[in-house]
């Protein structure tokens, strides 16, 4: 069978859960003109997660992405001006649905000069204001790998900073747009330089034919730059014009991968075939300060 031809397993058959709680959040999200990286990116997970576990990653700074990598559905293409209001409007969205932890991520903005840094921070804030006992964890670019970028953002405070790594080295390259798989890495140990304190996460997509020794050695780079939390999904294609999957892996290879994470000292590793970086953020954020 032709990699092009490959058929999606059982294990990746999703239940769809439509319910109040859904068709609600969906109608509050479009009155209050927010946008959620569940829906733009066509997360599997978006009906468990909006249906069931109320829970949903916003996602600021408009819709539109300055980059165009070969693996994300988001739309690419010149963004918006910037909405000054928009923190304020998540953070009231987060204390309209009792959230505990919410997810906080954005397009790349390579047009601005701080990359949405400042709108980043001051959406933790207004959140941190609103919700004082709600975890933040922010999931952003690289913010152009400038230092200061990722200051203004760290020193606002979040709980948890997650930036994705997304592949293997070697795929790096023809996976992902403008950003590299070194600076990456440097984006998150200069985070941990700057707060110790605030725990570093990190994902990957497997099934672009990268093998096991690659993404083994990616635990590796990123432990070796101190990050705390790995999560390791499976790759789906949005779209035909996207990059192909190379292969499907299975839930008892994804179950080997998190007993290797966790052996390297990951504090905790969240994987399987469905797994994204926002997947059970919640059950990471206390994990976490468990083994704190």
């Amino acid at each position: 069978m032709s990699i092009s031809n490959l058929r999606k397993p059982e294990w990746l058959k999703i239940k769809l859960n439509t319910n109040e709680q859904y068709t609600g959040l969906k109608k509050m999200m479009r009155e209050k003109k927010l946008h959620t990286v569940c829906e733009e990116a066509r997360c599997p997970n978006i009906h468990e997660c909006w249906a069931v576990r109320k829970t949903a990653t916003f996602m600021i700074l408009g819709s539109i992405c300055t980059r165009a990598c070969r693996f994300c559905a988001v739309q690419t293409g010149l963004p918006s001006e910037l909405d000054w209001e928009e923190p304020e409007r998540v953070a009231e969205s987060v204390e309209q649905m009792g959230l505990k932890h919410v997810v906080i991520t954005a397009v790349a903005r390579d047009d601005l000069k701080d990359g949405g840094a400042e709108v980043f921070a001051e959406t933790v804030k207004a959140v941190r204001r609103q919700n004082p006992f709600c975890s933040i964890e922010v999931l952003p670019s690289d913010l152009n790998g400038e230092y200061d970028n990722l200051k203004t953002l760290m020193d606002a405070g979040p709980d948890i900073l997650n930036h994705n790594i997304e592949t293997v080295k070697r795929l790096s390259p023809k996976v992902r747009a403008r950003a590299t798989y070194e600076r990456s890495l440097e984006f998150l140990r200069r985070a941990k330089q700057m707060n110790s304190t605030i725990p570093t996460k990190s994902s990957i997509m497997i099934g672009l034919g990268e093998i096991k020794e690659e993404i083994m050695e990616t635990m590796d780079d990123l432990r070796a730059n101190d990050v705390d939390i790995m999560t390791i999904g499976q790759y789906l294609q949005p779209t035909k014009r996207h990059l192909k999957v190379e292969k499907y892996w299975s839930p008892e290879e994804f179950e080997d991968l998190k007993n290797i994470a966790m052996l390297k000292g990951f504090s905790h590793c969240e994987a399987g075939p469905l797994v994204r970086s926002s997947y059970h953020a919640d059950e990471q954020v206390r994990a976490t300060k468990a083994n704190a």
